[in-house]
């Protein structure tokens, strides 16, 4: 009797595991499943959007503020340069590379190669002095002048870089859709935060002085991000953002005088599409 039990208790754990490997071998955990010691890579564009600001500009002769001062981005659109290694730089661009410090959690470093464009040609409200009022066709009053271009050109074009780490989390929601193998589509969301420097090329004339365009460290900015992130075959991604924060550059340089500077603080909003791939060494 006790053999037979043990017969029976044997044949049991053989088939158990001869199941449970046949499932194993025909079921094999889809590569999708987790994403901890996985890098990433994307490349992609950009639109922007950017709050009011106060454009303080100060040098030995002049101490001035622009009050709400409108600017815009200044996209290059569906482009070949955006995959030109030779002028890959000139569009709106995003890069970043990352790495899964566990399923749901990675770490990244990046730059936002943004554009930011002051427009010329609208009156605004300023306070302080300048030296020669009148004389750039900026037609000034007690508190009011027009930006004209002898007066002003002020732009961040090249760009307004935005070099930043972020922690972002990652989530599948392939499930909420009906997908069943993730490895071939897969659908995740993502949000995360960020912080960084602003390392702009400021394309600046100002009171008539000669043109400046030179990249200069100018202050710092503190983003938040979510997302949707659409991979394909395991590797290779499409990934939208809507991006947001607040810029602070309180040292930008304006002209080859070194006391010439100016300062503003902004928000800024990105719309984002980018291109990648993911893979574990």
């Amino acid at each position: 009797m006790k053999q037979s039990f043990l017969m029976v208790v044997l044949t049991f754990c053989v088939f158990s595991q001869y199941t449970f490997s046949q499932e194993t071998v025909e079921n094999p955990e889809k590569y999708t499943a987790h994403n901890k010691g996985k890098f990433y890579i994307y490349w992609g564009g950009n639109r922007g959007t950017y709050s009011k600001s106060d454009i303080h500009f100060k040098g030995n002769d002049y101490d001035f503020t622009l009050h709400n001062v409108e600017a815009h981005d200044k996209p290059k659109g569906w482009h070949v340069d955006y995959i030109n290694p030779a002028r890959m730089t000139i569009p709106q661009t995003n890069f970043r590379v990352g790495y899964f410090i566990s399923d749901h959690y990675n770490i990244s470093i990046g730059f936002d190669h943004m554009k930011y464009v002051m427009y010329n040609e609208r009156t605004v409200n300023y306070s302080g002095y300048y030296p020669n009022p009148g004389i750039y066709s900026e037609n000034p009053t007690e508190d009011e002048l027009t930006l004209d271009k002898n007066f002003l050109l002020f732009e961040h074009t090249d760009g307004l870089n935005y070099i930043n780490t972020e922690f972002s989390r990652v989530d599948d929601i392939s499930n909420w859709f009906g997908l069943p193998n993730t490895d071939k589509f897969q659908i995740n969301i993502t949000e995360g935060l960020g912080a960084g420097f602003l390392y702009p090329r400021t394309n600046t004339t100002l009171l008539g002085k000669d043109r400046y365009d030179e990249f200069h460290i100018s202050g710092y900015g503190l983003s938040a991000k979510a997302g949707l992130n659409f991979t394909f075959f395991k590797h290779f991604f499409i990934q939208t953002e809507l991006k947001g924060g607040y810029i602070n550059m309180n040292d930008i340089r304006t002209t080859e005088d070194s006391a010439d500077r100016a300062s503003q603080d902004f928000w800024f909003l990105q719309r984002v599409i980018t291109i990648g791939g993911i893979f574990r060494l």
